[in-house]
């Protein structure tokens, strides 16, 4: 299922699945929330305000009713870090966008140097590029040469699988209490039906070979007469 999503004031709109929090449906559309606490539910940084759709979202979680004063939750405040989308139909939200970082001081040396570049005469351009065309041929061979591939390629593997196991244990860290204890019933029920159709099946075919060895005795048997 699917809701659909409008947040003020910048207008953007959009389609998300059920189960998506907040934070991430605005990230889904190109806002950008702020999350001082790192979305773990420690601040009220990232509040939005719920026009219209609350009835759509989960309960209050314990984070909210901490950061949020009983006024402020009242008004359809809500923390898009904790508020999750359970039921499809349409939401308008309030937020504010994160500010924009300054850009970075290398950044502005690389626009100032393309300036300067766009500005010298045609064989200053060729000149400064095979310069640095070599110094990168240079640099490459000379990692070529000194790496070891087997381990590089093996250092590689394990970061990404380290990678991985970090990316699930940060969702997990991020989500609200509530809604992991939630996750985990459901597991521990699929697990327990899986279990019990495995027992059945043992069950089904233990008997489908007893009965089929009676039927061979009795055959026997009746050969023998």
């Amino acid at each position: 299922m699917e809701a659909e999503i409008k947040f003020e004031p910048s207008g953007r709109s959009g389609l998300v699945p059920t189960e998506t929090y907040l934070f991430d449906a605005a990230a889904r559309l190109g806002i950008r929330l702020e999350a001082e606490c790192g979305r773990r539910g420690l601040c009220d940084s990232c509040a939005v305000k719920i026009n219209s759709g609350d009835d759509l979202l989960c309960p209050p979680t314990k984070a909210e009713t901490e950061h949020l004063s009983a006024h402020r939750r009242k008004t359809g405040e809500r923390l898009s870090c904790q508020a999750k989308i359970e039921k499809a139909g349409e939401i308008i939200a309030m937020a504010k966008q994160k500010k924009q970082a300054e850009k970075p001081k290398e950044e502005n040396e690389s626009k100032k140097f393309r300036t300067e570049f766009q500005d010298l005469p045609l064989e200053k351009k060729v000149a400064n590029l095979l310069e640095l065309e070599a110094i990168t041929l240079s640099e490459t061979f000379s990692f070529v040469l000194n790496s070891p591939f087997k381990i590089v390629e093996k250092v590689m593997d394990v970061m990404a699988e380290f990678g991985l196991k970090l990316d699930d244990k940060a969702k997990r860290a991020t989500r609200p209490a509530e809604h992991n204890r939630a996750k985990k019933n459901t597991e521990t029920t699929e697990t327990q039906a899986g279990e019990t159709k495995a027992k059945k099946t043992v069950r089904k075919k233990a008997t489908a070979k007893k009965s089929q060895s009676s039927s061979n005795k009795r055959d026997e048997s009746e050969g023998e007469t």
